[in-house]
Formats: structure tokens, sequence, C-alpha cells
């Protein structure tokens, strides 16, 4: 914990931009541990950080928070402007927020602390990989800007196993402070936090506990609630009868009036103090099955796989991949994992239904290829959601609406751009135009980055449930294990099927 008291919460908080609530009525207040801050995509958990860091300010209520409080924050995406600067100058720029501009020493301490070589230092920050630039601000934000209290927003975006393993490392043993983090990781949220902060449209919901005890005690509470309110209902529905009896019996004899009206007020009672049940809005994550008449989708033959500058990454002697396959991917940082994804998409010509049977990658001529690529750079901004799903083929007006109303997107924000959505309602948004598009093959590059825990666990579900094929690349442990039928690893050049992810994710932990 850090030396003195840190105090930061909400009382009553609401927040919302225009018309559109963003959240409302929120309130919790931070302790020494380290919170998880977990809500559904467009919950609001990004902008609530930000009205805690001050970038915000609410709409109504207020933020708690004890003076000359010094909070360490992290965004969920890289700030603009510091590819250009060198690591140091990065660093610097950390000691400034800190208020220790000039004690550069503290930087050489640092780099040695998480076993950086000095002589990086003097790189361009934007020549690091997106994994160690995240890092770096991370362990600048935890020690050079000397915190009361750390808060990050996603902070294992772009990291790969062995990062994220470091990253642990650092959030449960170097970095002792009190912690605020958002993530839909749910095993690195088992192993760093111990305590849960639950961001729902009926409020917060505070637990003692990791986010997986505390997400089934919070469902307990929910069917705890649920089955109160039935009772009540109940009740309400036998003194409704009650009175109506005595109504009826009032003809003949006043005093069952009395009686009327004493049911009526107990009834009226027992409505005012109603168990609130919380009930999620409906954001159905489905994906489109083609129907493929042969079993195997797509076969790999002879296959040498490459980086953009023609060095030779692995080679892939034979694979077939059928109808209802699940592979996962597996394969360190720069293995090229995502270089055989973009290949397979690259190969396939949605405008041809035969193809050559000395091509390296050879698909079945009923095949459609949906792919997803982590970056989302194919999206839009400018574009509403409506337009987006419309612009596909055979897609009406009519059919994008009701998909999009499934998939949680209001009417209200049809016509938003798509760059007033969250990351999340992004990735949901892919999801839907490529369920539209009925592919059987999923080429699917880090496809639970943004997507929140009732998303992953509607794709885990979805996956299983249609006979579609998959390939995947991911870095969510949770994800790979309960999704995937088959394991590929690249391992020393050559693509090679293995029993599970396990022994993988140890030796890449202990890397």
């Amino acid at each position: 914990m850090a030396a003195r008291q840190a105090v930061l919460g909400i009382d009553h908080g609401a927040f919302h931009y225009g018309a559109r609530r963003v959240f409302s009525d929120i309130s919790f207040l931070l302790d020494d541990a380290r919170t998880a801050l977990v809500g559904e995509n467009g919950a609001g958990k990004s902008t609530l950080l930000k009205c805690l860091t001050g970038e915000l300010e609410l709409n109504e209520g207020k933020i708690i928070r004890s003076r000359g409080l010094g909070v360490g924050y992290l965004a969920q995406e890289v700030p603009d402007g510091l590819a250009e600067l060198t690591v140091r100058e990065v660093l610097a720029a950390g000691l400034e927020r800190g208020g220790m501009p000039g004690e550069n020493w503290r930087i050489d301490i640092l780099l040695d602390e998480i076993g950086v070589d000095p002589a990086i230092a003097g790189r361009p920050f934007g020549a690091l990989s997106g994994g160690w630039r995240r890092l770096i601000l991370i362990a600048a934000a935890a020690r050079l800007e000397a915190p009361d209290i750390l808060i990050l927003d996603e902070p294992t975006n772009h990291l790969d196993l062995a990062n994220i393993a470091t990253l642990e490392g650092w959030l449960t043993g170097d970095f002792r402070l009190p912690m605020l983090i958002v993530s839909h990781d749910r095993e690195f949220l088992d192993r760093v936090t111990t305590r849960t902060l639950f961001l729902r449209a009926d409020g917060t919901h505070a637990f003692k506990a990791p986010f997986a005890l505390a997400r089934e005690e919070l469902l307990r509470r929910d069917a705890a609630a649920g089955a109160r309110r039935k009772l009540e209902a109940k009740e309400i529905s036998r003194l409704e009868k009650v009175a109506a009896r005595y109504k009826a019996w009032g003809v003949k004899n006043s005093k069952f009036d009395k009686r009327a009206k004493a049911t009526e007020k107990r009834i009226g009672h027992i409505e005012a103090a109603r168990t609130a049940v919380y009930s999620s809005r409906e954001r159905r994550l489905e994906l489109g099955e083609g129907e493929i008449d042969a079993k195997i989708v797509l076969r790999i033959e002879r296959l040498t796989v490459t980086a953009p500058g023609g060095r030779v990454l692995f080679a892939i002697d034979r694979l077939a991949i059928a109808a209802g396959d699940r592979i996962a991917l597996l394969g360190s940082n720069g293995a090229g994992k995502s270089t055989l994804l973009a290949a397979i998409a690259g190969a396939w010509d949605p405008g041809r239904r035969h193809y050559d049977g000395q091509n390296a990658i050879r698909f079945n001529p009923a095949c459609r290829l949906a792919w997803f690529d982590q970056a989302m750079a194919d999206l839009p901004l400018g574009e509403s959601p409506l337009d987006y799903l419309v612009a596909a083929d055979g897609v009406t007006e009519r059919d994008a609406i009701r998909a999009l109303a499934q998939a949680g997107f209001t009417h209200a924000r049809l016509r938003d751009p798509i760059l007033l959505a969250s990351h999340g309602e992004r990735s949901r948004l892919m999801f839907v135009k490529m369920r539209l598009a009925a592919p059987s093959l999923y080429l699917l590059d880090e496809p639970t980055s943004h997507l929140d825990i009732e998303g992953q666990e509607a794709l885990e579900a979805q996956l299983e449930e249609t006979e579609v094929a998959c390939v995947f690349v991911s870095h969510d442990r949770y994800f790979t294990r309960t999704a995937a039928t088959r394991f590929l690893e690249i391992r020393k050049g050559r693509l090679v099927e293995v029993k599970d992810a396990d022994a993988f994710f140890d030796g890449q932990a202990n890397r």
C-alpha cells in the first residue's frame, strides 16, 4: 500500500453525452486493494475512469478524493505523439507528471528493475513492440509518477502471454499500491485483483473477492432477488382476489368495505417495497452458419509462411480444417500467427467458387469466409452502424435494424458515427456484419480484446453450438481453453498439433 491512505471514489455520480445517459447514481469508495472494475460494453467504464482522473466532469454527483492524491493512469489506447520520442523522453514525461523533473537517475533504476537493456532508452518509442510500449507506460505510471493509486484501463491489450505474465508479476509483487483495473481478461483478473466492482445500469455492486467468486455471488443475489419478486407478485395476486371478494360482500355488509381498503393498503405497501430485479439489455452475439456439403472446409499443403520482408517464419506440411473445428493458433509474439490468418484471408476470393488444386491454400468451393482483424482497420468510423451493414451484399435496411437491435444498439444510435461507439461495441458490430454473411469459416485475430465478459461467453457458446469452422489467435487463456477443440503450435519453424494449450501457457509464463 502507498505510504498514506489513498481516498478515491464517487458519490451519486452521473454522466451523459447530450441526451444519452452513460451511467447514473454511481457510488463507491476504493480501498487499498487491487480492485477490478467490470461491466458490459457501453456501460461507461472508461468514461468513469476519466471522471475519476479529472479528464471529464460529472453531470451530477461528486468525486471523492483526498487532498493532494497522486493518481497514475494508463488509458486504453497509447497517447498520440509518442512514437517519435525516445524511450527516455517518454519516461522523463512520467517523472514530470510525478513532480520529479530532471531526476533521470530514476529512469535508469526503473529500466534495471523491469529488466530492460539501458541501450533501449535511446531508441524511438515507436520502434518497440506494442506490448513493450504498453508495459513501459504502465511501469512509468506506477513508479515514476509516484502515485498513491494506479488506474489501468485494459492493461493487457496488445500484450502476448509472456508480457501478461510479466505484468501479473509487477502488479502482484513489485508495484505495491492500491489499484483500479478495467479488464475483460477473466484469468488475469482472478490472478491480479482481490476486490471486484461491477458497474451495471442498476448501480455498482462491490465484493471483497476476485472476479470469478464475486460474479458467482452477484448471480446468486440476482437469482434471490428474482425469487423474492415472484413471491411478492404471488402475494399481490392473492390479496387482489381477497380485496375483490371483500368489495363484493361490501354491497350487503359495510364492514367488508373497510377490510377491502385495508387489503388494498397492504397491496400498496408491498408494491412500494417490491424487490428490484436487474435485467441486462438484450445484446445477442450470434455467428452465422453457412451450409457446406463437404466436411473439409480448407486444406493447406506445403505452405511457407513469411514475414513482410521475406523472412521465413514457419512451414505447414499438411493441414485439413473440417466443419466444426475450432483451432487455436499458439506461438510466441512474432511467430507468425496473425500472418498465417492474413495469408488465408488473402487467398480467398469471394468471386470464385473453384480454386486451383495446385495452390498451397485450397478452399471448399462452397466456402464463405469471414475475417476479424484485431485492429478493426476496415471499420469506416465516419459511417453509421446502419450504413455499414446495409453496404453488405443482400442486406436490407430492415435486416440491418433488426440485427443491430439484437446486438444491443438502440434505435437512437443507429445513425450515429461508428467513431462514437466504444471499442467493445465496434467489435460487436463487426460480428453482426460477419453473421449476416453466413460464413462457413471464421478467421478471428484477437476476437476478445474488446469484448466484455458477457460477449466473450456468448462467443464461446456460439462457437460450441454451431458447426462453423474457426481458426483463431488469442492471448486470452480462458477463452483459448474454452473455445478450442484443436491446438496448433508454431514450434521450431513448423506448425505442430498439440493436446492442449497448458504446456505452452506455462512456457510463456516462465520465459
